[in-house]
């Protein structure tokens, strides 16, 4: 489902990057170095990054709005085993909900928005509304859009879950195909 493929690495991203195993004196700078890779997915190309502990992005690079990788980051697909298999599990139907550890950059506002997204069940939508009153700011629903649209850590924060309070699709930043192929993937697969 997920694939690994550097021949796919799009081109603004560096096509050759060192690979060398950190010596001990190293390791803790490497375990905490950013890295990422480009996996091929039912949806497209996705980016993901992260350290070997936690994952910080997962961006939709054939969707509205790539994300350009830090030069500084390593390329290396070793650090995204476990966010691959899962994600694996969730385009088969078979995982419904995420267990990585997750550590989004962004407001304490954004923060709590962010969370309140992962509440949402499994194939079920709630619109922005909603998660406004959520979090405690029923009067917040833009603003409560504003952070969705931030949303760093795409799919396993769910935010292909908002929906506008009339029931219809708005805003996404993978693009709105991409926000209706999850829907339609996780209503087939509904328990």
């Amino acid at each position: 489902m997920l694939q690994f493929n550097p021949s796919k690495r799009p081109v603004n991203m560096p096509s050759a990057i060192s690979r060398q195993k950190a010596s001990p004196a190293e390791s803790h700078v490497q375990r905490d170095a950013l890295s990422y890779c480009v996996v091929q997915s039912p949806v497209g190309r996705i980016l993901l990054a992260g350290n070997a502990r936690t994952l910080t992005h997962l961006s939709f690079q054939d969707g509205r709005h790539p994300m350009d990788p830090d030069p500084r980051w390593i390329y290396s697909e070793q650090p995204f085993q476990r966010p691959m298999r899962q994600l694996n599990e969730y385009f088969s139907g078979k995982r419904k909900t995420f267990s990585i550890p997750l550590t989004p950059k962004g407001t304490p506002f954004q923060q709590r928005v962010w969370q309140a997204l992962q509440t949402i069940p499994y194939g079920q939508t709630l619109s922005y509304g909603e998660i406004a009153k959520a979090i405690g700011k029923p009067t917040a629903a833009r603003a409560v859009g504003a952070a969705n649209g931030q949303n760093p850590i795409s799919i396993i924060v769910p935010c292909h879950r908002v929906i506008g309070s009339n029931g219809k699709l708005v805003g996404y930043g993978g693009g709105l195909s991409i926000k209706d192929a999850l829907l339609v993937h996780e209503s087939k697969h509904q328990p």
